[in-house]
Formats: structure tokens, sequence, C-alpha cells
């Protein structure tokens, strides 16, 4: 006696295939929300990759001025130091005879004038500049004043004197001459409009 376990055709077909309606109605709900969640994380990437790029040029400006300011700054401190050189090269030629310059000792003192261009002319290929205020309107940045001096034929203010002569290098100052400054000279044009406009209106 033989036993027929197989099942019938219809039963096999309808255990085996899977429902594609409702497998269908799933990708066609999840299709839109995954568009979605891929357009946010297109998004997101964008501006994170725009982010970063701005970053990177932030950095590179700012490295380009870094390397710069190294390069005009490196020397700083020897120039600081070579301004004593400088400034005894002055004091010799300024304590200098004036009949010194006609007589023998012409050459030695063509020499030192020499050795004071040469030495300005080298300061000055390193970025380091004199600062010549004589006759200047007094700038706190640059000049330092050492006393005031009664003058009534010059604007209040005005750098009268360089006691000692003052230097920069690039945008800096690497040392503030020191200077005598005006007093008591004519009045700045627009505090003069506004006290002669008072004083007509009384």
């Amino acid at each position: 006696m033989t036993n027929d376990t197989t099942p019938p055709d219809g039963a096999m077909n309808e255990t085996v295939q899977p429902d594609t309606a409702e497998t269908g109605a799933q990708a066609a709900e999840q299709g839109p929300d995954r568009i979605a969640e891929l357009e946010a994380e297109k998004a997101d990437l964008k501006e994170r990759l725009l982010r970063t790029l701005a970053e990177m040029e932030n950095l590179r400006r700012r490295t380009e001025r870094e390397v710069q300011d190294a390069r005009t700054y490196a020397v700083t401190n020897f120039a600081r130091d070579m301004l004593t050189v400088a400034d005894n090269i002055r004091r010799a030629l300024e304590n200098t005879p004036a009949d010194a310059a006609e007589g023998t000792a012409k050459p030695l003192v063509e020499g030192i004038e020499l050795t004071e261009r040469d030495l300005l002319k080298t300061l000055e290929r390193h970025g380091v500049k004199r600062v010549e205020p004589q006759g200047q309107k007094f700038d706190p940045n640059m000049h330092q004043a050492m006393f005031e001096v009664p003058n009534e034929d010059l604007p209040a203010g005005t750098v009268t004197q360089v006691i000692q002569t003052g230097y920069a290098i690039g945008e800096r100052v690497l040392r503030p001459a020191l200077v005598g400054v005006s007093k008591g000279g004519p009045k700045a044009a627009a505090p003069a409009s506004g006290a002669d406009e008072a004083s007509g209106t009384a």
C-alpha cells in the first residue's frame, strides 16, 4: 500500500510564492521616505564640505600671514640691538669738530659717514626704517614726548626737536622717537571755528 504525502498543486503554490501585492505596497510606502532621508543626508554632507572648505581657506590665509610676519619680523631682536651701533655712529658724527671735516681727519669723518649710510641701508633692506618726525604732528603711536616747548609760531603738538631717532620695522614700532613737542601755538581749525561761532552768537 503506497502513502502519497505530496500536497496538491494548489496548496504548493499557495505556500511557496510570496504575497507580491503586499511587498509592492511596502516598497511604495518606503520609497518617498527613503528619498527624503537621502536628500537630507546629501544636504548635510554638502554643508559639511562647504564648511570644511571655508575652514581650509581661512587656515591657508592665516598661515600665509604668519609666514609673512615671520619673514618681516624675524630680525626684530637683532635689529633692536643694532640700533645702539647706529646711535653711537650718529653721536660720533655729531660730536666731531667742524674743522675736522676739512683737516687731516677728513678721511676718518668720511669713513664714519659711509659706515652709517651702509648700516642704515642694510637695516632698510631688512625692513627697518628711520622715523623722521621733525616738524610733523606728534603721533603717540610712533613718538614719545619728553618735554613741551612754548612756541607761538607752530601749531600745538608739533615735533620741534628730536632727542633720539626712532625706528620702525614693517608696520610696527621698533623704537619710538624721543621728541620735544610745541605748545601754546595756534589752535586747530575745527575748535577755532566752533569758538568763533559761539562768540558770535553770544
